[in-house]
């Protein structure tokens, strides 16, 4: 079962924001994203790999051909990057892969000649997509980028990011009119460069659930901690939710019921976005999460319900993470489920997840998100008392 790329209906339930120029780039080759080593004789691929994005296009083909469109995106233009980005980094990055890319410093990031012009289109297939949320036009818009873009801050790259997708995007929305927007970010590794390009602002709100992995380099300075709440006119609009390893199905849907729906709803947003990292799936190499597909189809009906009542269902999904390219089509095939509210009956394997493979440790997942939600009760009030408090 496969669907035509072009010439779907304009009122398709789906539109999906794609250009083959992000296949293009390339992340250096070592021992999996780390440079190469004598004591490993034979190069691994980087898991910032071509298939990944390969595989969800195949995975909309397949799962919904009737319901779909995919439309190319223009390149994020200049003013809109510079929104975000310093001039001087992003003229850094385009003569660096100009000059053939490579591996920035001792980092996990690298590129190649493609890249820049590569980010430039996954950033316009962002700003399209919360464009298109915003219009009104018919149709769930899903920027499908590579490179991702949520650990790209104003002025470096950082975490396989280049140019920060979402909060492109976002910015774009505030200067075409939009008052608030808010962005949920369940990818497994925290969000920092959004929160940096938000910090000490009111008009994007940046709820990020995330593994406590801290900071790690002068590549890497954010923490990700409840402490980093913002600063200025942004204090409390940073809402960093640490998670413990082995976080599954049941902990993301307490985390939605409440922390995001309960501090979203109060915001009051006119577009929700979505860093929809997909690398908390349960056999990810680069996280030790736990969800499933069914985990993410609960994920996408909740998102879904939520910008239906609180954005007159202004919503955005922008794709970041997920490095296991099998499970990553499992897992975005039950977000786009659950968004678009449809059960794809996948032969073999029904509705089901072939992949999961563990018990959630529910209390050890419970204590740390008790300790999020009392310590965000400062600026949300909203947030519900702990069971045991």
């Amino acid at each position: 079962m496969t669907a035509e790329s072009t010439g779907r209906s304009e009122d398709a339930d789906l539109t999906v924001y794609w250009h083959e120029r992000m296949l293009d780039h390339e992340q250096p080759a070592g021992a999996f994203k780390h440079p190469s080593t004598p004591i490993v004789a034979a190069d691994e691929t980087h898991p910032d790999r071509r298939e990944r994005v390969e595989n969800i296009v195949a995975t909309v083909e397949h799962g919904f051909p009737e319901e779909s469109r995919f439309l190319e995106p223009e390149r994020a233009t200049m003013e809109a990057i510079e929104r975000v980005h310093d001039a001087d980094y992003v003229d850094w990055l385009e003569e660096f892969c100009a000059d053939g890319g490579g591996r920035i410093g001792r980092t996990t990031t690298g590129a190649n000649e493609a890249t820049y012009d590569a980010a430039r289109v996954a950033a316009g297939a962002a700003v399209a997509a919360a464009d298109h949320a915003l219009s009104g036009r018919p149709g769930l818009p899903y920027a499908l980028c590579r490179p991702s873009g949520h650990h790209a801050q104003p002025t470096q790259a950082d975490g396989f990011c280049f140019l920060n997708n979402a909060a492109i995007a976002a910015e774009d929305a505030i200067a075409s009119g939009a008052d608030r927007v808010a962005i949920v970010d369940w990818d497994v590794h925290h969000g920092n460069g959004t929160q940096e390009a938000f910090y000490d602002r009111d008009d994007a709100l940046l709820v990020s659930a995330h593994h406590d992995h801290g900071s790690w380099s002068e590549y890497h300075p954010q923490e990700g901690s409840l402490a980093e709440v913002g600063e200025g006119d942004g204090t409390g609009y940073t809402l960093n939710v640490p998670l413990p390893p082995g976080t599954g199905d049941r902990g993301y849907e307490r985390l939605f019921e409440d922390v995001v729906e309960p501090v979203v709803r109060s915001y009051d947003p006119d577009l929700v976005l979505v860093s929809a990292g997909q690398d908390a799936g349960t056999v990810d190499p680069n996280g030790r999460n736990l969800v499933t597909r069914g985990g993410f189809r609960t994920l996408g009906s909740r998102v879904r319900t939520l910008a239906d009542d609180v954005a007159d269902g202004r919503l955005a999904l922008i794709q970041e993470g997920g490095y296991q390219p099998s499970h990553l089509s499992f897992a975005t095939l039950g977000v786009l489920e659950g968004v678009l509210d449809r059960l794809v009956d996948l032969e073999g394997y029904g509705h089901d997840d072939p992949m999961a493979w563990l018990d959630e440790p529910t209390e050890l997942v419970d204590a740390w998100l008790d300790e999020a939600i009392d310590h965000h009760r400062a600026h949300w009030p909203v947030l519900a008392e702990s069971d045991d408090g």
